[in-house]
């Protein structure tokens, strides 16, 4: 038999998803049975009713029963619908809103759109423009729903129409006259006949309204015709509005709703679901029974609790359900299965749980690589990977068949090649691994060298799960070298850490590629190395690199051969002491672990400035000055900031840039294994005596404190006589507080610095605290000298008891011991009030960091879901998912953070420089003179192999030979140089020539010499073609004046020649200094274009997802409750979280607005008094010495006195006049400018109003009361305004101004308006527009950054301050926001309010595309990102074949 229909088994991708709303056929098409059934089970056959909510038609939940739908189990069968026809039409609860606008726009008794004909017309074409977005047909929507809401008269038939009201939970009322009398008693007319036979109605008439019922909603939507439909945004096929009525019910399949048996078998746990579908299904039968019997009455009653019913089914968090009708006990709806962390989409489709993945405890191990993971032998025998059988692979895979599941390495299954498995626990092993074939696949245990990925939670960045190489080991815990804690932020008091086994080959090239730690060194919210150096390894470093340490051969050996495990050719370096005995250092252990081979390529050349670094560069008195050259350490202790993560100018991190990641991954697993080792062999410990303070160090600590206590009890005499000087902006409080703290805190420091200086350099803490291991002075100085001052919520301790911190102290002491400072050290305890304040202290540090992380955790969750879609194109472009461009090249350069060295730029030209000259020496070549430096460089720049580079980059190059304004180029230095040695500079823009001499006067001009050259080889200077003419005069003279005058030019010539040999002795100093060749510039301009190359930002970089890390990630380090002082010590700045948090949500109020205003003279500190005069709020009760009221005969009046000095000594611009003014205009006092009236510039009369006499003496009364208020100068809205100084080596001053509107104090005289600023993103848009939000939002984030000592990329921020404006206004990432930013229903289901979207997608048929991140993973779709990014076209070479010819063809 033919086959008539072949099944299309091409791989398919779901285009898009229709959202849209299901009409009665639809149900009943979709569905496979009508329930109608209110009984579960039948309790004789214990089987499921048919035609019941249980219904075996609609799938099963029972083991042993098959559907009788489709004849399946329960784990194949997916389920089958059915539906429940409804006696009455019931809202849906979910479109309750969308029923009420329609109302609203329609007509009540026609269904006609509430527009005239030109209007309908103009809107219909407006909606149907298919290149409108969802946010504009939102606003177009609101704009006609607004429109039709003023109609109150039907255009089409003339009906008065009114507002649309809730009354309830699902009654919608019709005020069809409120406000119109006349109406209204013809409507109250129409019930005149029913008060005759009923006259208690009378009294409830005033309450008759119109009742706009489901099925009164239901026929009038029925008659909205198609256009209309349109006009409201709607489609008229797929979304009538009638549909959004429920008149038939779909009842899910069982497979959703499981019972579950219970114990015993005495019957079944049913869902909360089915319970509500009987529960419809009752209510329905007894409408359909009533309306048999027609009691209308108990419809009635009936039909609302069906709406409560259906309404709990679908939501059960109804708002304002009647006690009643609100089920006893929780009930979970279908909105509640949706919703939330636990709900369908955030719990089971954005995010599932895994097979092939195990989790246990860690525990450190420094003899693994450092992209190894040790997998205990348990999870290897459980967790495989599928293998496929090959000719290379078949001998390896049989043996694991024949060792089966219990042996490692063994297999646990075999899957054929039809698709059968086979178990390979009994049975003949060796049978099955002769049969085994070509094609068949082993699912194998995991063996050493298996690609793994290794994660912790918290996830905060993409560093936090990456790819590791197994090593099978015995035990039970997961281990991996200690480097790489920092990146996952691990430690190993029992974390726990989980691993996954990606199960394809192009799975584990990603993973490898991607995700391998080798490639992740480096964190891209910096381009800082992470993975690096930490504890032990530092303190081992440290002692093996210091300045005594030496070693004889054997030990020297053993060292080497610690870090390579036999496993590496190593060549000795000479010793460095020969005799007595020979004596290597171990600082050469570097030179080794660097290049254990001189064949060896790895070169390393830098200098830098170590934690201990003091003072003379190479010759520090601590050894604090580390240079490597050709990778010999010749001076410097290697301690954190050489090895450790967190600084660019460290080891790894330069070989990893000038070498490769391998490189710098290898060094670190020699030094891990060799630290570890040595710490080993040497022993390394601390106990109590290393913290024993010596009788002299103790004699200095209490000396400290003395001295400290008595400047104390001076300021707090100052303070209780009143005579303590204020700080700018503070009350005597305020500043008698900070005094003190400052003074207190100062002693822990101080305490520190001494225990530095007097500890002995074999000191344990000291040892670790100098090297960076652990610990810092402060907590040496805790151990040894006094804890110090306990801070809780930024002040000393409060007090706990009335006037006191507790009752050990007298009422109202303010002494240092009674408000926290702890003068014990950790060593000598602490006496009871001590500790008591010390644990106030940590309690503090415990409750923030509990606050803080759910805070952060849901800051960096919003901020994932909005910037998650955003990658760069092959462009450059950075773009969202539906392509809408949000920067036109990231980051504004296009580079990529993580390849970014020195000062956030992608070369650093110094250490490049010094690389070049140091490996590649070219002593053969000649050097090249500053003017052919130039041309050579310019001549490179300017050709084709420089072309991709941006004209920044480029100049970038030029300024380092060229040098600018602030910076001295290289060839600039090489001028000066040779000026110093008095040599010609040869360049181009300099006019001089002629060599210069002692006495900086040009030589005799009678000389000329000519030009002269030197070549430099072997130490040698040779003078060329030097030749002189003397002119003689021969003169006819006596015989002496000619030998006098031969004698004068033998030693003019003998002079001349001793200074062109100074000169050739200086170039050859200068070029020992200073020397450059042609190779060596070509060699340097090379690696800066493969370095600047490497940088470039790849296409399909997730920017977006990268940039979200990279600001969330620090914002769990923060601390929660920060406040900074903005120059002066009153004006405090929210920092820290919240700060962040107030950026990112574009909030509208913030807790500490600023603005921070240059003044046009700003070196006075009078003028600086009056603009802050004119700017601070000054009320009437600031300036008036008195307000009172006088009673005459003639009458009565309020009489205001202003007080002269005050308004003299703030220098306030104002007099009566403007006073009066001020008062008049004050809205609340309701005064006439006649009313007052002014005597001179400092006194004022306000008389009441002439109609009010026998309450005059209230009115004075309530004015009396309110005039204080009356602002008289400044702007409202401004809170304070406080002086400061800009910096304070400078006497120059600002004002910071505390409060909103920057327009009124931009416009103020005195102020610099084009130098003012304001903290307030909202308030910069409204006044200085969309970019200086964008710049305001960069710069504060960069700012709190900065305070808080984290460092992050400025392209981030930029990106995020890039789709926070994009759209034309400022959005913030919040709910709101993203839904304003983002197309896609499922992505913004996904995030909050998931079923506001569903339903308003429904109703709205919209449509998903499914590009964005969230909505592929939801469908099971590749994402368009990285490696998803490209398409690729295939170009078939198709025969052309001939055309067919037709049947009716000539």
């Amino acid at each position: 038999m033919i086959e008539l229909l072949k099944e299309d088994d091409a791989p398919k991708k779901i285009g898009h998803i229709q959202f849209g709303l299901l009409s009665e056929d639809d149900i009943v098409r979709l569905s496979h049975v009508q329930i109608v059934n209110r009984e579960l089970f039948d309790l004789v056959k214990r089987k499921p009713t048919p035609y019941g909510v249980l219904d075996n038609k609609l799938g099963t939940s029972d083991k042993q029963a098959m559907c009788t739908t489709c004849g399946l189990s329960i784990v194949d069968c997916v389920g089958h619908f059915g539906y429940i026809k409804l006696q009455l039409p019931v809202f849906h609860i979910g479109y309750l809103k969308n029923i009420m606008n329609i109302l609203q726009m329609i007509c009540k008794s026609c269904s006609t759109i509430l527009l005239n004909e030109e209007k309908k017309q103009y809107y219909l074409r407006k909606m149907r423009n298919k290149k409108m977005d969802n946010l504009q047909r939102k606003s177009l929507l609101k704009k006609i729903f607004l429109e039709c809401r003023k109609t109150k008269e039907c255009l089409k038939c003339g009906s008065t129409n009114g507002m649309i009201k809730k009354s309830g939970a699902f009654k919608i009322i019709h005020e069809k006259y409120k406000g119109k009398t006349e109406s209204l008693q013809d409507y109250y007319a129409l019930y005149d006949d029913a008060i005759k036979y009923n006259p208690e109605m009378k009294s409830h008439i005033k309450k008759a309204q119109d009742d706009l019922n489901p099925l009164v909603a239901l026929n009038l939507f029925k008659k909205i015709s198609y256009q209309d439909i349109e006009i409201m945004n709607m489609d008229p096929v797929i979304g009538r509005p009638e549909r959004l009525i429920l008149t038939y019910m779909l009842v899910p399949p069982v497979s959703i709703r499981p019972s579950v048996p219970m114990d015993g078998g005495s019957g079944t746990n049913e869902d909360d679901l089915t319970m509500k579908l009987s529960e419809i299904l009752h209510i329905n039968e007894h409408i359909r029974s009533n309306v048999d019997r027609a009691e209308m009455s108990a419809i009635m009653e009936d039909w609302d609790y069906l709406q409560a019913s259906c309404a709990i089914y679908i939501n059960s968090d109804v708002p304002g359900l009647p006690l009643q009708m609100k089920p006893t006990k929780a009930v979970r709806g279908l909105s509640q299965r949706l919703k939330g962390k636990t709900g369908r989409f955030r719990g089971n489709l954005s995010g599932k749980r895994v097979d092939f993945s195990g989790r246990t405890v860690i525990s450190p191990d420094p003899n693994l690589n450092i992209d190894e993971v040790a997998v205990p032998q348990l999870i290897a025998l459980t967790m495989t990977y599928p293998e496929r059988v090959t000719d290379y692979n078949i001998e390896r895979l049989q043996k694991y068949v024949i060792n089966g599941p219990d042996r490692h390495p063994g297999a646990n299954y075999i899957i054929y090649a039809d698709g059968v498995k086979k178990w390979l626990k009994f049975g003949n092993r060796e049978k099955f691994a002769a049969e085994l074939k070509i094609g068949d696949i082993v699912e194998r245990h995991i063996i050493d060298g298996d690609i793994m990925l290794f994660n912790r939670q918290p996830s905060l960045h993409k560093l936090s799960i990456m790819s590791h190489k197994a090593r099978v080991m015995p035990w039970r815990t997961l281990r991996f070298n200690e480097c790489v804690c920092t990146p996952y932020n691990a430690d190993f008091d029992g974390d726990e850490m989980n691993i996954h086994l990606p199960q394809t080959e192009e799975a584990r090239a990603e993973a490898t590629i991607l995700m391998g730690v080798t490639n992740n060194l480096i964190t891209p919210r910096n381009g800082e190395p992470l993975v690096a150096a930490t504890q032990d390894f530092l303190t081992a470093s440290y002692l093996i690199s210091r300045r005594d340490a030496f070693y004889e051969r054997y030990r020297f050996a053993l060292m080497c051969t610690h870090f390579a495990d036999a496993n590496e050719h190593i060549d000795l370096p000479p010793p460095a002491i020969l005799k007595p005995v020979e004596l290597w250092t171990g600082k050469q252990i570097f030179e080794v672990l660097l290049r254990p081979s001189v064949k060896s390529h790895v070169l390393c050349n830098f200098e830098t400035r170590s934690r201990t670094y003091s003072k003379n560069l190479y010759m520090c008195p601590k050894d604090g000055y580390v240079y490597f050259r050709n990778s010999e350490l010749m001076c410097g202790s290697i301690d954190k900031s050489i090895i450790g993560g967190g600084n660019k100018n460290s080891l790894f991190h330069i070989l990893m840039r000038d070498f490769s990641p391998t490189i710098a991954a290898n060094c670190m697993t020699r030094l891990a294994k060799l630290c570890a080792r040595f710490l080993g062999d040497q022993g390394f410990s601390i106990g109590i005596p290393d913290i024993k303070p010596a009788e002299d160090l103790d004699r200095k600590k209490r000396e400290i404190i003395e001295t400290a206590y008595k400047k104390c009890a001076v300021f707090l005499k100052d303070y209780e006589s009143g005579s303590l000087q204020l700080s700018s902006g503070c009350s005597m409080e305020q500043t008698f507080e900070a005094k003190m703290n400052q003074t207190l805190s100062q002693i822990r420091d101080d305490c520190g610095k001494l225990c530095v200086n007097d500890l002995p350099n074999y000191n344990s803490p000291l040892i670790m605290g100098l090297c960076g291991s652990k610990g810092s002075n402060i907590n040496i100085a805790q151990m040894i000298c006094c804890v110090g001052q306990q801070i809780v919520n930024g002040t000393r301790i409060p007090n706990g008891f009335t006037n006191r911190t507790t009752p050990h102290f007298k009422h109202f002491a303010k002494n240092p011991k009674s408000k926290g400072f702890v003068s014990n050290s950790f060593y000598t305890g602490m006496i009871p009030t001590e500790f008591f304040f010390h644990t106030m202290g940590g309690r503090e540090g415990l409750v923030d960091t509990a606050v803080k992380t759910a805070e952060t955790g849901y800051m960096q969750r919003r901020l994932m879901k909005a910037l998650e879609d955003l990658s760069t194109h092959y462009d450059y472009t950075v773009r969202d998912s539906i392509g809408g461009i949000v920067q036109f090249i990231y980051g504004d350069d296009g580079l990529d953070p993580a390849g970014m060295e020195a000062k956030d730029r992608p070369v650093d030209f110094l250490r490049a420089m010094m690389s070049v000259k140091s490996t590649r020496q070219c002593r053969n070549e000649p050097e090249m003179k500053p003017f052919e430096i130039r041309k050579l460089v310019e001549s490179i720049i300017d050709s084709s192999k420089f072309e991709a580079c941006t004209d920044l980059f480029k100049n970038e190059i030029r300024v380092f030979f060229n040098g600018n304004e602030k910076t001295k180029g290289y060839i600039q230095e090489l001028i000066s140089l040779r000026k110093q040695f008095k040599l010609s500079s040869f360049d181009l823009n300099d006019n001089e020539d002629e060599i210069i001499i002692e006495d900086n006067s040009p030589m005799d001009i009678s000389t000329t010499t000519t030009t002269t050259t030197t070549t430099t080889t072997n130490n040698a200077v040779k003078i060329t073609n030097i030749t002189t003419d003397i002119e003689m005069n021969e003169s006819n003279k006596e015989e002496n004046d000619k030998i006098e005058k031969e004698r004068i030019e033998k030693e003019k010539e003998s002079k001349r020649l001793k200074l062109l040999g100074e000169r050739f002795a200086n170039e050859h100093v200068v070029n020992q200094i200073h020397r450059i060749t042609k190779t060596q510039i070509e060699l340097f301009l090379d690696i800066c274009l493969d370095k600047y190359s490497r940088a470039r930002i790849e296409p399909g970089t997730a920017v977006g997802a990268i940039g979200a890390q990279s600001i969330g990630e620090p914002g769990t380090q923060m601390t929660l409750k920060t406040f900074h002082f903005a120059g002066v010590a009153s004006m405090n700045v929210t920092l820290g979280v919240p700060r962040i948090k107030e950026i990112i949500n574009a909030a509208k109020n913030i807790s500490t607005p600023i603005i921070t205003a240059s003044l046009n003279c700003d070196y006075d500190i009078r003028s600086a008094r009056i603009v802050a005069g004119r700017i601070e709020k000054t009320t009437l009760g600031h300036v008036a010495t008195h307000i009172k009221e006088v009673v005459k005969r003639a009458g009565c009046y309020l009489s205001i006195k202003i007080d002269k000095n005050f308004v003299d000594s703030l220098q306030l611009e104002i007099n009566s006049k403007t006073i009066s003014q001020s008062i008049a205009s004050t809205k609340g006092l309701k005064l006439k400018p006649e009313q007052i009236t002014t005597n001179g510039d400092y006194k004022l009369r306000i008389v009441p109003p002439a109609n009010i006499r026998e309450g005059s003496l209230y009115y004075l009364q309530f004015l009396k009361n309110n005039l204080p208020a009356v602002i008289v100068k400044g702007i409202p809205t401004v809170n304070r305004v406080v002086i400061s100084k800009v910096d304070e080596k400078q006497e120059r001053y600002q004002l910071l101004v505390e409060g909103y509107d920057l327009r009124a104090v931009m416009a103020t005289p005195g102020i610099k308006g084009t130098h003012t600023t304001s903290n307030h993103i909202m308030e910069c848009e409204n006044t200085l527009g969309i970019e200086t939000a964008r710049n305001t939002i960069m710069s504060e984030i960069d700012m709190i950054m900065t305070s808080h000592g984290m460092s992050i990329d400025i392209r981030h921020v930029m990106l995020l301050a890039d789709l926070m404006s994009f759209k034309g206004e400022i959005l913030g990432i919040t709910r709101f926001g993203i839904a304003k930013m983002k197309e896609s229903v499922l992505m913004l289901a996904s995030f909050e309010k998931t079923t506001d979207h569903l339903f308003d997608a429904a109703v709205h048929h919209r449509q998903d595309d499914i590009v964005g991140v969230s909505e592929c993973i939801i469908m099971g779709v590749v994402i368009p990102l990285g490696t998803g990014l490209f398409k690729l076209l295939r170009k078939s070479n198709k025969n052309n074949l001939p055309k067919k010819s037709l049947l009716l063809q000539d």
